[in-house]
């Protein structure tokens, strides 16, 4: 559930020592306090890919979403290797408790965490509630200063396909083969076809819609106007009302997987459903032959 300032204290005063599961929101307090704590390390994965050397949290290290994160020949998310030494060179350790923030609502941070998730680490992050936004606003310290840990040897497993949703998954789901809830996370907009992608972002796909059977719950619902998470309550009074209860697995997605990653961690983190991130999203939907596709605004290809 979502922190109180004394619980986030609480608790992570006591995780941080050794590996305990961390919560999965921490306050921009408890991340100010911690600072100097080895035994957290702070990551920010931000969409401005720029706004880290303008100035980041003390001590916080850099994940360049779309070089980090990602293949850099195939569409899919880093390979181990890469991903490892990442992290071996940002001091991460088996017992470390790993904080993720970023701008625009944790989007890529939240997409960060199901990176981890995948590599099993997913039980020590935690997201900085609120991320940069917040942590600007409270006038917390930022930092232009290289940042420089001691390695470490960690080992990471081979990748956990299973917490990943594929096309097939979701056709399924779509055509009545899965017991399994989709989450269409875009705005109405978007869900309807009226449009092909948000106001100022290039479309990748020639199909507007979604797929059948998805609900549509923007991801702007859960959280609040500071950019932090509502409570675990209200996220899951929202949800229900959309019949997503917990008794079926979930698989979100919205146009390439990161809006989606935040409803995933709400979901999965939050409320503790079985639930997986669909990161093709609507760019591998929306482009593949022969899927099915609800459009209720009309439009056919390519918004005409």
């Amino acid at each position: 559930m979502t922190l109180t300032k004394t619980t986030a204290f609480a608790f992570g005063t006591l995780l941080a020592g050794a590996a305990h599961a961390a919560e999965p929101l921490v306050t921009a307090d408890w991340v100010a306090e911690n600072l100097d704590n080895p035994k957290v390390r702070v990551f920010e994965v931000s969409v401005d890919t720029g706004v880290y050397e303008r100035g980041h949290i003390p001590g916080a290290v850099n994940l360049n979403w779309h070089t980090d994160l990602v293949d850099p020949v195939k569409r899919d998310i880093a390979q181990r290797e890469a991903f490892q030494a990442l992290l071996r060179d940002a001091g991460v350790d088996k017992d470390t408790t790993i904080v993720l923030y970023g701008d625009n609502n944790n989007w890529f941070a939240a997409w960060g965490a199901w990176v981890f998730d995948v590599y099993g680490l997913g039980d020590q992050v935690a997201l900085l509630d609120g991320g940069r936004k917040l942590w600007e606003a409270k006038g917390l310290p930022f930092d232009t200063a290289p940042v420089d840990h001691a390695d470490s040897a960690i080992e990471l497993p081979e990748r956990n396909n299973a917490l990943r949703a594929r096309l097939n998954d979701v056709l399924d789901a779509a055509e009545g083969r899965a017991d399994v809830k989709l989450v269409d996370i875009r705005s109405n907009d978007e869900y309807t076809g009226k449009v092909f992608a948000p106001e100022g972002v290039k479309e990748l796909s020639v199909r507007a819609g979604h797929v059948p059977n998805a609900v549509n719950v923007p991801w702007g619902k859960i959280v609040n106007a500071d950019g932090t998470f509502k409570s675990s309550d209200e996220i899951k009074a929202i949800y229900a009302e959309v019949g997503i209860d917990g008794s079926a697995p979930v698989i979100t997605y919205c146009r390439i997987g990161e809006r989606s990653s935040h409803t995933w961690f709400a979901l999965k983190r939050i409320l503790g459903y079985d639930a997986r991130n669909y990161d093709g999203s609507w760019t591998e939907y929306g482009n593949a032959v022969g899927v099915p596709v609800v459009n209720v605004a009309g439009t056919v290809w390519t918004g005409k």
